[in-house]
């Protein structure tokens, strides 16, 4: 049986984000060598998850335009998701759900239904009336984002590169109204 300790969600500063780039990068290096089609194809290394972090991140988070939260259980991280709110003049009111992330020793608890109700909110909180998200056509996450509410658009054939094999994988884009 499961353990069912609390999960708690919270938004990262930039200096909460350079001060767990160590923990935020073995969460993305586990969700990449897991499978997650989140921009890395391997090898991937916890240096370049890292890198991620610090070089796209913290400057995102810094500048304004880009949320983090994370779920922690016990003190450590467990999940995270991000809202880029850094949108051009004529789309002041969406945003774009990216890298939702659980680590793969603790999906199927809720998290990431918990995230995604708190970069919900986040994003109303902002002002944001509208949210698009991307996700690998035929992901576990697919499915989850429909019961949360999201409508597809369509499906884009070869856009993204599949991070075990020489293949090129489709997206579903999807959307919701707040």
């Amino acid at each position: 049986m499961r353990s069912e300790i609390a999960t708690a969600i919270r938004m990262l500063s930039p200096d909460d984000v350079q001060e767990r780039i160590s923990e935020l990068g073995a969460l993305l290096h586990a969700c990449v060598h897991a499978g997650a089609s989140i921009n890395f194809v391997l090898p991937f290394g916890a240096h370049e998850a890292e890198a991620f972090w610090r070089e796209i991140v913290v400057p995102g988070v810094a500048a304004g335009g880009r949320i983090v939260l994370v779920a922690e259980r016990d003190g450590h991280i467990v999940g995270s998701v991000q809202l880029g709110i850094d949108t051009p003049p004529n789309q002041p009111h969406r945003a774009e759900v990216n890298k939702l992330m659980v680590h793969p020793d603790m999906r199927r608890r809720g998290i990431a239904r918990s995230l995604m109700a708190a970069i919900e909110q986040e994003a109303r909180r902002c002002g944001r009336s509208l949210l698009t998200l991307d996700t690998r056509t035929g992901d576990s996450a697919e499915p989850l984002y429909a019961t949360l509410g999201y409508r597809t658009v369509g499906v884009i054939p070869g856009y993204c590169r599949d991070p075990f094999v020489d293949r090129l994988d489709s997206t579903t884009i999807m959307f919701k109204p707040l």
